[in-house]
C-alpha cells in the first residue's frame, strides 16, 4: 500500500530536517515544497497558519498533487509587551534583528515570552491543528550558532542554554516545535490504522 502524501511547506531545510526526522515512523510520505502563499498578518500563529494551509492545499491541487497540505507558523510573546510580536516576529526581526530586540527589552526588568508552534494540516476537508509552547525568557544579547530564527534569544525555563546553543538532538527534547510534532504523529499514527 502507498503511504500517502505530505506536503510540508517550507524552505527551510532546518525544518524540513526536524520535521522528516519526526515523522519517519508515521505512515505518510514527507516531501518539501517551496511555495509563496500569501500571509494574513494576525498574532495568533494558529491564525497565519490556518489560512496559509488552505492556500498550500489549494496551490497543490491546482498543480495536480493530491496529499496533505502541512504547513507551520511560529510566534514569540513578549509578555510585558502584551503578546507583541506573537506570528509577527519574522517581519520584527527582519527590521531589528534579534540583537535588536534584545535592546528594545533593556526598558523592562520583566523579559518573559512564549513560544509557540503551531502546525497546520489541511486535507481539503478538514484542518488539523498542533500547537506547542515553551515558556522563557529573551536573553540580553544572541547566544549560539545553532537552529534558525530567534532561537539565539530565547532561554526556555529550567534550562541554561538558548536553543541556538543546544545542538539539534537535545533541543528537539524540549523545544515547543517537538511538543507540536508529538502530537502530529500521534494523530498520523492513529488515522493511518
Amino acid at each position: 500500500m502507498t503511504r500517502p502524501k505530505l506536503y510540508f511547506v517550507t524552505s527551510n531545510e532546518e525544518k524540513l530536517r526536524e520535521i522528516r526526522g519526526a515523522l519517519s515512523a508515521c505512515p505518510v510520505q514527507v516531501e518539501r515544497v517551496a511555495l509563496d502563499l500569501p500571509e494574513i498578518q494576525a498574532l495568533d500563529p494558529a491564525v497565519v497558519g490556518a489560512y496559509k494551509a488552505r492556500k498550500a492545499y489549494d496551490a497543490l491541487a491546482s498543480e495536480g498533487r493530491a496529499g496533505l497540505a502541512l504547513v507551520e507558523d511560529t510566534g514569540l510573546a513578549i509578555d510585558v509587551w502584551n503578546g507583541y510580536p506573537g506570528a509577527l516576529i519574522k517581519w520584527v526581526l527582519g527590521a531589528v534583528g534579534e540583537a535588536g530586540l534584545c535592546r528594545q527589552l533593556d526598558a523592562w526588568d520583566d523579559r518573559s515570552a512564549t513560544a509557540t508552534v503551531v502546525l497546520c494540516l489541511f486535507d481539503g476537508r478538514a484542518l488539523h491543528t498542533f500547537t506547542g509552547q515553551a515558556s522563557g525568557t529573551i536573553t540580553a544579547r544572541p547566544r549560539g550558532q545553532f537552529g534558525f530564527g530567534w532561537d539565539s534569544i530565547f532561554q526556555p525555563d529550567g534550562a541554561a542554554q538558548t536553543y541556538g546553543e543546544m545542538p539539534r538532538e537535545a533541543k528537539m527534547q524540549i523545544s515547543m516545535r517537538a511538543r507540536a510534532l508529538h502530537a502530529l504523529q500521534d494523530y498520523l499514527m492513529a488515522s493511518g490504522d
